[in-house]
């Protein structure tokens, strides 16, 4: 947290009713006050060294799960609903939201849910929207997914082990293609075939027991796909429990959610957490090299990377985003402080954008964001779809990255000066929620302030924020 203060109520609360404790019963054994504790409790103070020291020793609290990656996201999404025009008038303290988040993150989500579905509704009422069978007050289902991914910090931790252990039974580090073709032809009785340019990535035919790729694809998306088809075999028990406890709102929205475990699954058989983890430590976050060892994309890699989020044994904490040449992000997640905007572009002095101008190439950025948090970003353009001529390749910026403090464990800080502030460019979340006033890329004033037009006098922006 910004104070450096550590404010943990809600789970010292949760850790004591789960040892069926009394206020004045787990208070002595952690050695403070009653009133101490009833403080720490309702987040009136933080958490000491000493208590903190306690609660690891005497009931085996994990530190690495105090790490405030889920407060940050939460407080994040609750600040930028709130800086909505409909809330005018309304500008609660940073203490105040922290409070919340931290208090009633079930308020606070209620509350974020609700903005949407106004949005929403006012979006489609702009765009005369009037999609047959859809309500216009409602959350659209890729959003509602979005979210259930977002909120679980993008670890699945049931589908993550069973990923692993499949893996390691299989030994799939040494030719994954091949042993995925041999596992479900034999395993699964499944006949695997190549089709034309225009077919399909996959097609998995149930009923005749045949799994179709796109025989033009590259080797490392028709290897993905592969496990995308044994996830659809294997492990579609659990991820229907998995969805049915999400409760989602519509049947789309589990449909969507079905498709992303299945990539989640897939992702984790082909990069084994332990072995990836470890090898993106030793390897130093190269993603070409994690990329060539084991056999997948970069865009993979960059996922799988921010998917390393498992308790006791979590990776260094990143964001990542797949960015279209509109501006447009089409993936996200971060276990930072950097929180992608809900709504809107991003940032045009992000040097993902960049990437477009310098395909094959990997560009480095030192960067500051508003709240004075400094980050090491990369990025780099892909392609996607298969080869020829005629076909469609769309294209994408893959940026990824770390706040400074971590910048030593990734290959891409060699050589940049971190200690010097001023080497750090300036970049924002998106312009309806940046406060910086003097930006001359600027797209749109910010949601919260007041314009003031000279006419007679221009300066990098054809109006001044109050």
């Amino acid at each position: 947290m910004a104070t450096g203060k550590l404010f943990i109520g809600r789970k010292v609360r949760e850790l004591r009713l789960s040892t069926n404790a009394t206020q004045v019963q787990f208070a002595e054994r952690l050695g403070i006050s009653t009133s101490y504790l009833n403080h720490i409790e309702s987040n009136q103070r933080p958490v000491s060294a000493t208590v903190l020291i306690a609660l690891m020793d005497k009931f085996k609290m994990d530190f690495s799960e105090l790490a405030s990656g889920e407060t940050d996201r939460l407080l994040s999404a609750l600040s930028e609903t709130l800086d909505d025009p409909i809330f005018e008038g309304y500008s609660p303290s940073l203490q105040e939201l922290k409070l919340i988040t931290h208090n009633a993150p079930g308020f606070a989500h209620a509350l974020i849910a609700c903005h949407q579905a106004y949005r929403t509704n006012s979006e489609q009422l702009v765009s005369l929207d009037r999609e047959v069978g859809r309500g216009l007050n409602e959350v659209t289902p890729y959003e509602e997914v979005r979210d259930f991914f977002h909120f679980v910090d993008n670890y699945i931790h049931d589908i993550d082990v069973a990923a692993e252990a499949l893996a390691k039974s299989l030994n799939l580090l040494a030719d994954p293609r091949s042993k995925l073709m041999h596992w479900l032809e034999n395993e699964y009785k499944m006949n695997i075939g190549f089709g034309p340019a225009d077919a399909p990535l996959r097609d998995l035919d149930h009923e005749h027991r045949r799994i179709t790729l796109n025989g033009f694809a590259a080797p490392q998306t028709q290897t993905f796909q592969l496990a995308v088809a044994l996830a659809q075999l294997a492990v579609q028990d659990s991820i229907t429990t998995i969805i049915e406890s999400a409760s989602f709102r519509t049947q789309e929205a589990r449909d969507i959610c079905r498709v992303g475990l299945h990539n989640y699954f897939a992702g984790a058989l082909l990069m084994p957490y332990g072995d990836f983890l470890e090898s993106a430590r030793l390897l130093r976050h190269d993603i070409e090299l994690l990329a060539l060892k084991f056999g997948t994309s970069l865009e993979q890699v960059c996922h799988r990377l921010s998917t390393l989020q498992r308790p006791n044994n979590k990776g260094i904490p990143i964001f990542f985003a797949r960015i279209d040449r509109a501006g447009n992000i089409t993936k996200r997640h971060s276990a930072t402080k950097l929180q992608f905007a809900r709504f809107g572009a991003a940032c045009p002095l992000w040097n993902a954008h960049q990437a477009f101008e310098t395909p094959g190439r990997i560009i480095r950025q030192l960067a500051e964001t508003p709240d004075g948090v400094r980050y090491l970003s990369i990025a780099t353009q892909v392609g996607k779809g298969v080869v020829g001529f005629h076909a469609d390749r769309p294209v994408y910026a893959l940026a990824l990255g770390c706040e400074s403090t971590y910048a030593d464990a990734f290959v891409y800080a060699d050589g940049l000066n971190l200690s010097d502030r001023s080497d750090f460019e300036p970049i924002g979340i998106s312009c309806r929620i940046c406060e910086r006033t003097n930006c001359a890329s600027r797209t749109m004033p910010p949601l919260k302030r007041r314009l003031s037009v000279n006419h007679g006098r221009r300066g990098l922006l054809a109006y001044e924020l109050k």
